[in-house]
């Protein structure tokens, strides 16, 4: 058997680099690029322009068109053999017709499928209902777990769940991917994955408590056989799920990639989390008030 919660401080001390780290990179990327992360026009405000080609086109030459009009910095996808997503700061009507009509004298009939802006009152709107969801959610699993098992249950819960979101975030910020609002859904749903394999866990050392008392088993030994017992599931679980993202993140198209790489960085990070942190919280909580009585 594994000694999970005998090595606790070890696991502590890794999340603790890994937080602090994650901290590190976003201070780092607000000094030298003046934002913390890579923000997209749905926060920042801006224009997105989906034009289709008549053969592949080439990113470079995209761009060395933009830059005629000083935006070589715009962010550039491609979308299956003929898509280009372009986003950018927010343009004139003008100025987007001239962009167009510079790559048909390059390519040819170039179809327009979308040109939106989003300006920055949006972007605002768009922060600012980000920050509720993940109160609001938070507020919910406190109230949940604390009422199905208890409060200390609930702390070390969401503890892990804010471990889970901020090392994700702090890969991503490293790598300086594209923030868009899809990135708010893989991080709420990272969490859900997140407290559910927290939860199965929790199920299990009340089971045992039960099962186990009068054997003459500490707090401890229950957690750590709880953890043990679930440890084939967790497994399982994350790996079918990872399977499942990086099939995605592979195939599912450009559009898809980042939400399918936040997804797999947080189910690995919570996977961890589940088995490495929360149920330890709880031990090491447990520990605590039994040498105070």
């Amino acid at each position: 058997m594994l000694d999970f919660i005998g090595k606790r401080r070890y696991w502590f001390t890794l999340s603790a680099l890994l937080v602090l780290l994650s901290i590190g990179v976003l201070v780092y990327n607000g000094i030298v690029h003046g934002k913390v992360m890579n923000f997209g026009i749905d926060f920042t405000g801006g224009t997105m322009i989906s034009l289709r080609f008549p053969r592949p086109a080439s990113i470079e030459d995209v761009r060395e068109v933009l830059a005629k009009y000083g935006l070589e910095k715009s962010i550039i996808q491609r979308s299956g053999e003929r898509d280009i997503y372009i986003r950018t700061g927010e343009l004139e009507r003008d100025t987007r017709v001239k962009i167009v009509e510079d790559l048909r004298d390059q390519y040819g009939d170039i179809e327009l499928l979308e040109a939106d802006t989003i300006g920055p009152v949006i972007g605002k709107e768009l922060t600012t209902q980000a920050i509720w969801a993940l109160l609001l959610a938070s507020l919910g699993i406190i109230l949940y777990v604390s009422f199905r098992f208890e409060f200390k249950y609930a702390v070390a819960a969401l503890l892990a769940l804010y471990h889970d979101a901020l090392i994700t975030t702090g890969v991503i910020a490293l790598l300086w991917r594209n923030i868009e609002t899809p990135f708010v859904a893989a991080i709420l749903t990272i969490m859900g994955y997140s407290i559910n394999d927290s939860i199965v866990i929790f199920d299990r050392i009340r089971e045992n408590i039960k099962r186990l008392h009068g054997k003459k088993k500490s707090f401890n030994e229950i957690v750590n056989v709880s953890i043990n017992e679930t440890l084939a599931r967790s497994i399982n679980t994350v790996l079918t799920t990872v399977i499942i993202v990086l099939c995605v993140l592979f195939f599912g198209g450009e559009t898809l990639k980042d939400f399918a790489l936040v997804l797999l960085i947080g189910f690995v990070v919570g996977a961890y989390s589940s088995i490495f942190l929360a149920s330890p919280i709880v031990a090491a909580w447990e520990g605590k008030g039994s040498r105070k009585k």
